[in-house]
């Protein structure tokens, strides 16, 4: 389903922060989220690539999961999967439709001034509802925002990582990266292994700090595991006696190998030392991991990326670099309101040739006209070209390369125009 009656009304109580009411709200159901071992995976990019290659290793090994992600690219189904696969819409429907009738006794049982549970606490909690019912080994629950306060940090995980540090959601997580660490930093566990990718100076001394203050193991790359990247391409790991080689990365870009070297700890964190990654089981599944609308061909001339802050924008940009500059390259851009979109197209710049500004149907997409004032100034040509459903035929009229990006909600849009399976 595109989306939910139930969960249309619930966005317009917007994005809050906290975990008061979240915790009332599933011990009234029965705490589905300490119903199944967890793995709680956080990071201003890549949670979604790390989710999606812990899923493909863990189910190479034999075992089922289960995974809660945010946000969706097409179908509200995405963010509760099985083994991959989105819930289907009659069990979403009996789930929300539940939730509804709880939430509102939940209500009538508070003060008024309660808040009701946003879109994002709701469908959280029927993702960790279907979970607990679904039989499974263990649960990818994906971090919505930032991790301290976000309504999934309820779970009592087996290890919690946190894959890249970068500015994000400034208003809500803080205006430079210690800040952020620090809110990220906030889903680790007392006593709970914590996996990191690779941070900055200042984000790195924050979560060291915290991992030391509650005891928490953890692993670095360079320390408590190693990743690096082979000239052909694969990838080597090793994490103590595990020694994996000749690892093929299915999802495109060298920042994957990062976050396969993240993936690879967590997959051998929960299988515990008594048993280790099989590497012929653990490469075909690496080999053969999608992740869609990440850095996603769709045909020879259309390349989706769901980039939308800076460190998105330079991961992007070095991926671009890297392909030969044979043909004209246009940028089909669309952004969230509150985005720091100049920092994004300037990360860009040097691999583009022209920007077409578009907006999705989204009630938070920034209107074409409004991305292309933001961004006057800008050494590049810019065109506001309407709806995306104007732009993108606009974009592809001229033979060369369209790159689509700044939103994962443009990037979903697209998916749908072109019919991306």
């Amino acid at each position: 389903m595109i989306n939910h009656p139930i969960l249309s009304a619930s966005a317009r109580h917007g994005v809050r922060l906290g975990l008061t009411r979240m915790r009332s709200f599933l011990d009234v159901l029965g705490s589905p989220e300490q119903a199944v071992p967890v793995l709680h995976i956080a990071g201003t990019n890549g949670k979604g690539s790390v989710v999606a290659m812990v899923s493909a290793v863990l189910g190479a090994h034999g075992l089922v999961t289960g995974e809660l992600t945010s946000p969706h690219l097409q179908q509200v189904n995405e963010r509760i999967c099985v083994g991959g696969q989105p819930i289907d819409d009659a069990s979403l429907d009996a789930l929300l439709t539940r939730l509804s009738a709880a939430g509102r006794a939940f209500m009538e049982g508070h003060d008024q001034d309660v808040i009701p549970l946003t879109y994002f606490e709701l469908i959280t909690a029927a993702g960790f509802l279907h979970l607990a019912q679904q039989g499974i080994d263990v649960s990818l629950v994906e971090v919505g925002l930032g991790g301290r306060l976000d309504a999934t940090n309820l779970v009592a995980p087996v290890a919690t990582a946190i894959v890249s540090i970068g500015i994000e959601h400034t208003a809500a997580l803080g205006p430079d990266e210690a800040s952020i660490a620090a809110e990220k930093a906030g889903i680790i566990k007392p006593g709970v292994p914590i996996v990191v990718g690779p941070l900055s100076a200042a984000a790195s001394r924050v979560v060291r700090a915290m991992a030391a203050e509650r005891r928490a193991p953890l692993l670095e790359p360079g320390s408590g595991y190693h990743v690096s990247a082979s000239r052909d391409g694969t990838a080597q790991f090793s994490m103590g006696d595990v020694q994996l080689h000749d690892l093929p990365i299915g999802l495109a870009g060298e920042h994957q190998v990062a976050n396969a070297g993240v993936a690879l700890a967590l997959c051998q964190l929960f299988l515990g030392p008594q048993r280790q990654l099989d590497p012929v089981r653990t490469a075909a599944a690496l080999g053969g991991v999608r992740h869609p609308g990440r850095l996603e061909w769709i045909g020879p001339d259309l390349l989706l990326d769901a980039a939308h802050n800076p460190a998105g924008a330079r991961t992007l940009a070095t991926y671009l670099h890297d392909l030969p500059r044979d043909r004209p390259r246009t940028l089909l851009l669309g952004v969230s309101e509150n985005k720091d979109l100049r920092s994004m197209l300037v990360a860009l710049v040097g691999e583009l040739d022209r920007v077409i500004a578009t907006h999705c149907a989204h009630p938070r997409a920034m209107p074409a006209g409004q991305i292309a004032e933001a961004l006057i100034g800008v050494d590049l040509p810019i065109l506001p070209a309407g709806p995306v459903e104007d732009a993108l035929p606009l974009a592809r009229s001229q033979d060369g390369l369209v790159i689509v990006a700044g939103s994962i909600f443009l990037v979903g849009a697209v998916r749908e125009l072109v019919g991306a399976q």
